[in-house]
């Protein structure tokens, strides 16, 4: 007991110094401290913890965590969630089997093999919660996304931690990183809608949400086959102008082009370059050249 108080009082003081004590308010930093065996985790991640998992408190949920080394986190998820969890770990070290012995399920395996979650899938069935912070390549993440994600049940959660090793060396091709991947699954939400052209979009996540280092995948089924049609409250219509399709009569640069070369209109295809000409000013009208150097925010 005295250690454990010099340990909080160590911790304390170091939020003090680096001014970070909001983490101490959360419920996951409280059961992260009660945990009698070592975690580590980033201070930024208990605001998040609580604000993705409050909703599963005291429920009876399967909650899978891979990754979990010295055990301390186990403890902290059964503190966290409450006695009615069923708990499991993933892990690669076989040592790591000690923690059934506390009331734990632990699986051993590695999470970039596809094999090993087929077999892991077939014995625990359907999952609530996923939280990966296992290796953290991109190939460890981007599969254990692919392989569990069919596996999480509607209103269940998929979260991937660390995932600021997708802007790191030494986890794989960037161009294949992890948020490369979650931009993927972004658009692929986004193809849902019914005027994108896709005729078999993905429905396997509803929404996606993303913190510093941690992206959360969201799963409801049935919401992602809701038909996107526009609807009218039919209330009293005063015929205002819709300035979304407003088009600004001034000539810009190609047309202006065309003006002084009249002799192009005697050629074939005439016509139809204008049109194209004057397509292309107004893409640039919307902003392309404008909105550019926001697209540079934050690259080095």
């Amino acid at each position: 007991m005295r250690l454990k108080a010099v340990r909080r009082a160590s911790i304390s003081f170091e939020l003090s110094v680096t001014g970070r004590p909001q983490m101490e308010k959360t419920l996951s930093y409280k059961a992260y401290i009660e945990s009698p065996y070592r975690s580590t985790k980033h201070s930024t991640y208990f605001e998040v913890y609580d604000k993705l998992l409050l909703e599963y408190v005291g429920k009876e949920i399967v909650f899978v965590e891979i990754g979990i080394l010295s055990g301390g986190s186990l403890f902290m998820w059964r503190e966290f969630f409450g006695p009615k969890a069923r708990i499991i770990g993933v892990d690669l070290n076989p040592a790591a089997k000690k923690w059934e012995d506390h009331g734990f399920e632990i699986y051993i395996g590695s999470q970039s093999d596809e094999n090993f979650w087929v077999n892991f899938t077939r014995q625990v069935g359907p999952i609530d919660v996923v939280l990966d912070d296992g290796g953290h390549t991109y190939e460890q993440q981007i599969i254990t996304t692919e392989m569990l994600l069919p596996m999480v049940r509607d209103h269940g959660i998929l979260i991937v931690e660390d995932t600021h090793t997708s802007y790191m060396r030494g986890f794989g091709s960037r161009r294949y990183s992890f948020i490369e991947y979650a931009k993927k699954m972004i658009d692929r939400c986004n193809q849902r809608f019914s005027g994108s052209g896709v005729s078999t979009p993905d429905r396997r996540v509803w929404s996606i949400q993303c913190f510093e280092s941690v992206t959360a995948f969201h799963v409801n089924r049935e919401a992602t086959k809701l038909l996107s049609s526009p609807t009218d409250n039919l209330g009293i219509n005063d015929n205002a102008v819709d300035f979304r399709v407003y088009r600004p009569r001034t000539p810009g640069r190609y047309p202006r082009i065309l003006k002084r070369l009249k002799i192009l209109k005697y050629f074939p295809g005439a016509r139809h370059l204008s049109k194209l000409l004057y397509a292309l000013d107004w893409s640039d009208a919307l902003g392309s050249r404008s909105t550019k150097k926001y697209f540079k925010l934050g690259d080095k």
